[in-house]
């Protein structure tokens, strides 16, 4: 249960749900963390591109940090894994 706190922390919120309901979720959430700040860890790419900053870790290292469409032009690292994450996503959807 999450308390009236300024600080929201989520660690793979969304992680293992199907995209439908990870949309619903994803709703219901951004009515709880409204004017919070929030802590997002996620490795499924499309549950944060809305975030005011991405921070790109690998090995434990930032390595880079932006937003999403300024990732996308400035780091190699988050350009893989996006096109990763679309590639995936394409082949669900073909399913």
């Amino acid at each position: 249960m999450l308390k009236d706190a300024p600080i929201v922390i989520l660690d793979e919120a969304t992680a293992y749900i199907d995209a439908e309901n990870e949309a619903l979720i994803q709703e219901a959430m951004a009515k709880v963390i409204a004017g919070k700040t929030v802590l997002m860890i996620a490795h499924r790419l499309s549950t944060i591109i809305d975030a005011d900053k991405i921070v790109v870790v690998k090995d434990g290292q930032v390595v880079d940090e932006g937003t999403h469409e300024e990732l996308l032009v400035s780091c190699t690292l988050y350009q893989e894994m996006w096109k990763a994450h679309m590639d995936i996503k394409d082949v669900a959807q073909e399913v």
